[in-house]
């Protein structure tokens, strides 16, 4: 008898840490994160600063992504699934701005905190904030320095635009409208593209937001328009796939300018080789981290964020990276942005 109630309360006292932390890992708020794709460095960079951000905080967090650029239908299951987790909310770099707003919408109705990154909802307000690269901003950064670079013969330019999705989610419309903007280009409606009248435009291909598709992009634009001299790219792999296009037939001689959108170390490093002529860094680290810090302060303290003021989002930064700077418009060199690189 002796040795049962030994056995008895040895397992008494398991039973006791095993239930010990199975409450300690309940009062570990689940957090998620979902992202366009997983392949893509600056989403990859993106749930790197949201796993260690998650791990200072102590929380649980689950990551998502879908299997291709556009791919609703994923970034759906995955929120239905916090849902049911009992997640206090999450962090979404979204596909579709608007197709995904009613899925967004059930989860907050179910008392989540939905957090935008750097792509905005359509509306904007339908997310409980965003936190985001003023991705119109960082358009007109390039578009000034393709213009400034130029000089006179910007007047005369023949501009291929190489773009992201045919549904034109925000941050494609908003980095195409603000190079415009920022080019001279007269916008016609700021929340959309394809709409301009100006001789200047060659044409608009999608790319997916990778390096294949900006090779076929422009390979297509060079068939109707060998003369191209400009070159605008949603991102940094779609700007190498240009590259690749032009040099296969020979202009990789320094007389198309290409200009591009997110400052990773690959495309920083693309630019001090001459390949891009400058590009619009943002912060991947910085809007992942933030978000979480959010969601941690809403699970302790119901508390939401407020966004910047004047604006209707967080503004997590942007800087032109270039080598051959522009009178009038800011810039840091290939240095600087190696410092601050992702990638």
């Amino acid at each position: 008898m002796h040795s049962f109630f030994k056995v008895a309360a040895a397992g008494a006292v398991m039973l006791g840490l095993m239930a010990g932390t199975a409450a300690y890992a309940q009062d570990k708020p689940i957090v998620g994160l979902i992202t366009k794709t997983e392949g893509n460095p600056f989403f990859v960079k993106m749930r790197e600063g949201a796993q260690a951000k998650a791990d200072e905080l102590g929380i649980e967090l689950r990551t998502f992504a879908g299997k291709f650029d556009g791919d609703n239908d994923s970034q759906i299951a995955a929120i239905e699934n916090l849902v049911s987790s009992g997640a206090k909310g999450f962090a979404i770099v979204p596909s579709d701005s608007s197709a995904i707003v009613p899925t967004i919408q059930q989860a907050r109705d179910a008392g989540l905190l939905v957090i935008v990154l750097d792509t905005p909802l359509d509306p904007i307000d339908a997310a409980d904030a965003t936190f985001a690269t003023d991705n119109r901003k960082a358009g007109e950064l390039i578009g000034s320095w393709a213009k400034g670079t130029l000089g006179d013969k910007a007047a005369d330019a023949k501009i291929a635009f190489l773009d992201l999705a045919v549904n034109q989610p925000t941050v494609d419309y908003l980095r195409d409208q603000g190079f415009m903007a920022g080019f001279g280009i007269d916008v016609k409606d700021p929340n959309k593209y394809g709409d301009e009248d100006d001789k200047r435009i060659c044409g608009h291909e999608m790319t997916g937001g990778a390096e294949d598709g900006g090779r076929t992009a422009m390979e297509t634009l060079l068939q109707k328009c060998p003369d191209i001299n400009v070159v605008y790219t949603i991102n940094e792999p779609a700007a190498a796939g240009a590259y690749e296009a032009l040099k296969a037939i020979g202009k990789d001689d320094g007389s198309v300018l290409i200009v591009s959108v997110d400052g990773g170390c690959p495309g920083v490093a693309n630019v001090k080789a001459g390949v891009i002529g400058a590009t619009s860094q943002q912060y991947p680290l910085k809007m992942a981290a933030m978000a979480m810090e959010a969601i941690k302060k809403f699970a302790d303290t119901g508390e939401k964020p407020a966004a910047t003021p004047g604006l209707d989002f967080f503004d997590t930064g942007a800087a032109l990276v270039t080598d051959k700077p522009v009178a009038g418009v800011d810039s840091i060199d290939t240095t600087k942005g190696a410092e601050l690189c992702w990638g």
